[in-house]
Formats: C-alpha cells, structure tokens, sequence
C-alpha cells in the first residue's frame, strides 16, 4: 500500500517557507500567460499580447476572492459566523473550486469591459489557457496530503497522513487527471475545430461539472457538512449540477449570439519617434 510522504515545504528561509502548493499555482499561471499570449498572437484573441498580464491580474484576484468566499459562506459559515476574525485566514485552509470558478468570471466580465471584447471571447481564452491550472492545484493538493478520498480496499488506495490507518482514493489525482489534463486536451482538440465563441466556456463548464460530480463519490465529504438527501449527495455534487445546467445554457447563448471566431490579430501600432 503507498503512503504518500512528501514534504510540501520546498524550502525555508527563515520564518518564509515556500511550498508546493503555492509553487504549483505559480507553474499553472505562468503556463496560463505563456497560451494567452500564444493565442493573442494567433488572432483568437482579440487583445494585444500585453495585456494578458491585466487579464492574469484580474483572474488571479477575484479567483481568491470567489473561493474564499464561497468557502466561508456556503461551506462553513457556521464555523465562521462565530469567528469573524479568521474570514481573511486563509493560512489556515479553506478555498472553494466552484466559488473560484465563480469569481474568475466576474473577474473576466470587467477585463472585458474595460478592454472593449466580447466576454465569450475572454472566457473561451481563459479557459484554453488556465485548464491545465486545475492539474497543477490538484498535484498541490495530494502533496499537502488534503481533500482525500474515502476509505477503500482497491489496489488504487493510498494511506494519507492525517487520514487515518485506511488506505482512501487519492481522489486529488483522480481530479488533476479528469478536470485538468483530459478536459485540456478536449478543448485544445476543439480549438482546430470549432469556430464560434462560447463553446469553449461552455463546454469546459459542463465537462468540469460532469468530471467533478463523478470524483464526488470516491472523495470524502466535507466534515462540516457531511451529505444531503438521505447521505447519498455531497455539496461538491449539488452545484456541480448547477454548473452542468448553467454549461448547458451557455451552449444556447452561444448558439444564438453566434460570434463567429476569425484568426486575425489586431494590429499593433508603432509609435515614431519625435522629430
């Protein structure tokens, strides 16, 4: 049976750690700018490739934002309602993927705004380039030794410090394997396909929401909140629907705002020097 011993600190200097978890997060966003630039050049991306920093800002701060809220007011607020001081400890844990998802729209919708480009066009960039992230989060996720799978006796099980003495799905692998790197190859496939914007968003909504559901019944449920509807449902699962039906609406709104996708970049203008 393998027991997963991998210290997540890289390295310490003094009091400042740097760990795995944080490093793999910078890795996922380095390769998010490297494919938005790619994309920016190529004309898929109507935006010119120095502002695909302002777009990583923008991401970077309402992802942090959405998750940390989702985290404290939809998966633990009684604990938080009566600790008001730790809201902003995020030291101590406590980020949510689907309220991550959440505020990186947000965060899209005013890069958009402020750039002059249609938002479907800012999502389908987004999300080619920052798949691959949730493959990195999730590896952080299995060296810090958290959000475990439940106990098993397949030959997959893993004995997790922390955990307990019982082997459990190293669902974090499951997770990195399906939402990151499988859904990353359907969207690149569909990028040498597909020629309307907003089916890459909608389709990686649907897809993350489908995956997700599927790896909820092998990962272990959050304690505070335990299951729904007589302990066959987690929460992960209940919004992974909301997700799946909202994926599904994208695809019509898609449908009928048909933005017709045209591999042109927009001209870069030269300033002359003063005479």
């Amino acid at each position: 049976m393998i027991a997963p011993q991998i210290d997540p600190i890289i390295f310490s200097l003094g009091p400042l750690q740097v760990r795995w978890y944080g490093f793999m997060y910078v890795v996922g966003f380095i390769i998010a700018g490297f494919l938005l630039r790619y994309l920016a050049r190529k004309g898929f991306f109507k935006i010119i490739p120095d502002k695909v920093d302002s777009l990583i800002t923008h991401a970077l701060i309402s992802m942090f934002l959405g998750a940390r809220f989702f985290y404290v007011f939809i998966y633990n607020w009684d604990y938080y309602s009566q600790n008001l001081g730790d809201l902003l400890a995020v030291w101590k844990g406590g980020l949510s993927f689907h309220g991550a998802i959440v505020g990186i729209l947000l965060g899209c919708y005013l890069f958009a705004k402020k750039n002059n480009v249609t938002l479907l066009q800012v999502l389908d960039s987004a999300c080619l380039a920052g798949c691959q992230g949730i493959f990195w989060g999730r590896m952080g996720n299995f060296i810090n030794g958290e959000l475990y799978g439940r106990v098993t006796d397949s030959p997959f099980g893993m004995i997790f410090p922390g955990a307990g003495p019982y082997p459990r799905h190293p669902s974090q692998l499951y997770e990195g394997v399906l939402e990151g790197l499988i859904l990353f190859v359907i969207l690149w496939i569909m990028y040498r396909k597909v020629r309307t914007h907003g089916y890459f968003v909608a389709t990686f909504i649907l897809g993350y929401g489908c995956f997700r559901y599927i790896v909820e019944f092998f990962r272990e449920a959050d304690s505070q909140l335990g299951y729904y509807f007589g302990g066959t449902t987690t929460m992960g699962q209940i919004l992974c629907l909301v997700m799946i039906g909202f994926g599904l609406w994208t695809f019509y709104y898609s449908k009928k705002q048909a933005q017709q996708i045209t591999f042109e970049p927009i001209p870069i203008l030269e300033v002359s020097p003063a005479s």
